[in-house]
C-alpha cells in the first residue's frame, strides 16, 4: 500500500482558524482542527498564532506542505524587528468609512481607482485603514503593512526573523488597494497618498511557489486570500459563480481577463492560479437570518420552516444592512423594513422577508458580475446560511440561475491545502468537489420582489447614507 503524501491548509478567518490535513493527491480529509478567535473588529495577531496552536495540535506529523488562506484585507502593522504595533484592523471594522471617502476624492474619483487597481476602495479596503491609523502614535513605529495571510505565513516560517523575506501572493495582495492585478504590480504611491510615506510591502509570490519550511520540517506554500483559497477548493469553472453566505455574503467568479468596475460593486482581483477572481462583497449574511429569528423569538430551525411555508412577504421588504454595508457603499446604514401593516406583521410574513431582503442584495451581486461580462451559467451556494432550505428554494428565482449545493466543507482551508499540493508536486491537482440537491425551487415573482427591494433602497437611501446616532 502506497504511503499518503499528506498536505496542510489553514483557514485563518474572522471568526476561527481551521486546520485540514489531506492526501495530496485526492484531497480527502484526514485530520481536521478548530479553534475560535475573539470577537472583534480588531485583534492582536497573537490571538491568531494562539488558535493555530490549538487548531494544529498532534494533526502535522507526516505533514509535506502547508499554505495559509486568511481573511482578506486586514491591517497588521509590524515594526523593523517585526512586532505587531497596532491591533490588527479587520475586514469588517468600519472605522475607515470617513478616510475612505477622502482617499477616492483624492486620487480623483471611483473611476481613478478603477483605472489604478481595478477596484473602488470600501472600509474593507486595506488602504482605508492605512489612512485611518496614520495619525495614531503607533504609526510612527511602523515599518511594514502585511494581511492575515501574509504574517501567518511569515510566522510559520523557520527561517526568517524581523520584516526580511515576508511574502505575499497576487489573491491577498489585490485587496489591498495599493496593487494592481492588471499590471500584476504594486502602487507604493497609493500607500504614500494613504499614509503619508513608504512602508516596506511583501514581495509577492508566485501561485505554486514554496516560500520557505516550517519549523516541523513542511514546505510553506504562498498562501492567500480567503475567497481565492474557496475558489481553489471549489475549483470554480467558466461560467461558476460562487455565492457563499457565511459571516458576509460574496459572489465571486473566475475570469481570464482582469475587471475594473468604477461603480465600485465588483472588485477587480486575483486569484490564487494566476488569472483573476470579480467579486461583490456584503457585509451582512448568514447574520441577519440568526437575528431576525431572536427577534421573533424562533430558533433556525423555526425560522427557516415559517420563511419557507409562509405563502410570501405579501410586499413586506426588509434591507439587510444590520452592520452597516459594504456592497451597496453604505457604510453608515441600519436595517429597514418597509411595508409593515397588520397583515405583513406576522412571523412567517417578516422571516420570508428577511430571506428574500438577504437573497436580493446578492441578486445585485450576481448582476453585478454579469455587467461585467461573465457568463452566470450555475450558481454554487455555500456557507453557514446555504443550508437554509428557505434560502436554497428561493435562490434559484432571485439569483436567475441553476443553483447546486456543494457538501459542506471547509473549502479555504480546502484551497490552501491544494495550493500547498501544488507546492509540493508541481502540479496542481484535480480533487472532486461533491455536489448535493438543494430544496426544490419555490415559484415565486422574482421580477417583483426585486422591484420592491430596488424601490425601497432607492427611495430611502439618502436616509441611509447618513450616520445614525445611536447614543
Amino acid at each position: 500500500m502506497t504511503e499518503l503524501r499528506l498536505v496542510a491548509g489553514v483557514d485563518c478567518s474572522t471568526q476561527a482558524t481551521k486546520v485540514l490535513v489531506c492526501d495530496a493527491e485526492t484531497g480527502a480529509v484526514v485530520r481536521e482542527g478548530r479553534a475560535p478567535h475573539p470577537d472583534a473588529t480588531q485583534v492582536d495577531p497573537a490571538e491568531w498564532w494562539k488558535a493555530w496552536e490549538i487548531a494544529s495540535d498532534g494533526l502535522l506529523d507526516g505533514v509535506q506542505a502547508i499554505a495559509v488562506g486568511g481573511q482578506q484585507h486586514g491591517m497588521v502593522l509590524l515594526d523593523d524587528s517585526g512586532e505587531v504595533v497596532h491591533p490588527a484592523v479587520l475586514w469588517n471594522d468600519t472605522s475607515s468609512a470617513d478616510a475612505t471617502e477622502q482617499l477616492v476624492a483624492e486620487l480623483g474619483g471611483p473611476e481613478a481607482w478603477a483605472e489604478a487597481i481595478g477596484s473602488v476602495p470600501v472600509p474593507s479596503f486595506t488602504v482605508t485603514k492605512l489612512r485611518w491609523v496614520r495619525d495614531k502614535e503607533a504609526a510612527s513605529r511602523a515599518a511594514a503593512v502585511v494581511l492575515p495571510h501574509d504574517w501567518m505565513t511569515h510566522r510559520l516560517a523557520a527561517d526568517r526573523t524581523g520584516i526580511d523575506g515576508i511574502t505575499t501572493d497576487r489573491g491577498d495582495a489585490s485587496g489591498t488597494g495599493w496593487w494592481s492585478a492588471a499590471t500584476n504590480s504594486y502602487r507604493t504611491d497609493l500607500v504614500e497618498l494613504a499614509f503619508g510615506r513608504q512602508l516596506a510591502l511583501p514581495r509577492v509570490a508566485g501561485p505554486a511557489e514554496i516560500v520557505g519550511e516550517t519549523a516541523f520540517g513542511a514546505a510553506l506554500g504562498a498562501g492567500t486570500g480567503d475567497n481565492a483559497a474557496a475558489a481553489l477548493g471549489l475549483d470554480l469553472q467558466p461560467g461558476d459563480v460562487a455565492v457563499s453566505l457565511g459571516t458576509s455574503g460574496t459572489a465571486f467568479a473566475r475570469s481570464a481577463n482582469p475587471t475594473a468596475d468604477p461603480t465600485g460593486l465588483v472588485a477587480g482581483f486575483a486569484d490564487a492560479t494566476g488569472e483573476y477572481l470579480p467579486l461583490v462583497c456584503t457585509l451582512n449574511a448568514a447574520r441577519v437570518m440568526s437575528a431576525t429569528a431572536t427577534m421573533l423569538g424562533l430558533d433556525l430551525a423555526e425560522f427557516d420552516e415559517a420563511a419557507i411555508t409562509s405563502p410570501g412577504s405579501d410586499g413586506l421588504v426588509l434591507l439587510p444592512f444590520l452592520d452597516g454595508e459594504r456592497t451597496p457603499d453604505l457604510p453608515h446604514s441600519t436595517g429597514l423594513i418597509y411595508g409593515l401593516t397588520r397583515a405583513t406583521m406576522q412571523p412567517a410574513t417578516m422571516a420570508r422577508a428577511a430571506v428574500e431582503g438577504l437573497l436580493c442584495g446578492l441578486a445585485d451581486a450576481v448582476d453585478a458580475l454579469r455587467a461585467q461580462g461573465l457568463p452566470v451559467h450555475r450558481v454554487l451556494l455555500l456557507g453557514g446560511g446555504a443550508r437554509s432550505r428557505a434560502v436554497q428554494a428561493l435562490a434559484p428565482a432571485l439569483l436567475g440561475a441553476e443553483v447546486v449545493l456543494p457538501e459542506p466543507a471547509e473549502y479555504v482551508a480546502l484551497g490552501a491545502a491544494r495550493q500547498a499540493a501544488w507546492a509540493l508536486t508541481g502540479a496542481l491537482p484535480t480533487w472532486q468537489v461533491p455536489v448535493g440537491k438543494p430544496e426544490p425551487a419555490i415559484t415565486v415573482d422574482a421580477a417583483k420582489i426585486r422591484a420592491n427591494y430596488e424601490q425601497v433602497l432607492t427611495n430611502t437611501r439618502p436616509l441611509l447614507s447618513s450616520p445614525y446616532n445611536r447614543s
